[in-house]
């Protein structure tokens, strides 16, 4: 059963291999959230380096219940987090 975080947004683009690997773990943890691909969508790089400072990718942006916003860098940061949150065990 596909689960949707509406919390969060994946920046990222086609054929980054440490994008790629955000990517499956969301497949695999059957998981929809909003993908901002910032090669398609100027805004979306724009956002990430007004927010950062840099325009590296991939970045999970994870909006909290009070509002304020959380940028996760690192895709392997970012995979763990996932698999914590939203895996089974």
């Amino acid at each position: 059963m596909t689960r949707t975080a509406e919390d969060l947004a994946l920046y990222f683009f086609h054929g980054c291999p440490y994008c790629e690997r955000v990517l499956r773990a969301l497949a695999e943890l059957d998981l929809k959230l909003e993908l901002r691909d910032v090669r398609a969508q100027p805004d979306h790089r724009a956002e990430l380096r007004a927010a950062r400072g840099r325009g590296t990718v991939p970045v999970l942006r994870i909006a909290g219940p009070d509002g304020a916003v959380t940028w996760m860098p690192e895709s392997k940061d970012i995979v763990r987090y996932l698999e914590e949150r939203f895996g089974e065990g």
